[in-house]
């Protein structure tokens, strides 16, 4: 199965044999690898309707939900893992989602992309707009990306809650990139997090 790099990274993390919450799982391509190569019990919520018919045709467990109103519903450590991809800079309360996540999950997978990356710095400083790129491609009145995080917001907004980063993968392009100076030539980051300690 060809996943996006960022999700074959969570692919390749997750144990086998646990339960998984995908939360903004769209049409359920990471959930259903889970499902077939690790045997993993995995759900999903959704919010674009036409998603949540697509994953539920591939035999998949996903109901429509909103991450920022409808995670409050689950119970606590119902799952080994809440992941959300590509989907933080899309949410109204992304601090909030982050700590139901950790709530709901023994540990949390989160990807993002990173809006301090050099090509969108570069797009700013001599463009003047907001970039539009291969990774986001749409215009600025068109995103759904309403918080424009970098992996140095996130890593300071987990170190504040007492969030614990088991792991941390950096992508430039679809190839993964070394954490030095990640904030700067890294496109994307996925991190894995747990409760407790730094």
């Amino acid at each position: 199965m060809n996943l996006r790099p960022d999700l074959a990274i969570i692919a390749d993390n997750v144990q086998p044999l646990t339960r998984v919450l995908d939360v903004g799982c769209g049409d359920g391509a990471l959930m259903a690898a889970l499902r077939d190569t690790r045997g993993c019990d995995a759900r999903g919520l959704e919010l674009d309707p036409r998603d949540v018919a697509s994953a539920v045709a591939r035999g998949l467990s996903v109901i429509q939900g909103d991450a920022d109103t409808d995670l409050a519903d689950y119970p606590d450590a119902s799952f080994d893992y809440a992941i959300l991809s590509q989907t933080l800079q899309t949410t109204r309360r992304p601090d909030w989602v982050l700590e139901q996540l950790l709530r709901i999950g023994r540990r949390a997978f989160v990807s993002f992309p990173n809006f301090a990356h050099w090509r969108v710095r570069a797009s700013l400083l001599w463009g003047g707009r907001m970039p539009v790129t291969r990774l986001l491609p749409l215009e600025w009145y068109a995103t759904p990306n309403i918080h424009h995080v970098t992996i140095d917001d996130f890593r300071a907004l987990v170190k504040s809650r007492g969030i614990a980063v088991e792991g941390c993968w950096f992508l430039s392009g679809d190839q993964s990139t070394g954490s030095a100076m990640a904030n700067l030539f890294a496109e994307h980051a996925v991190f894995l997090l747990r409760r407790g300690g730094a």
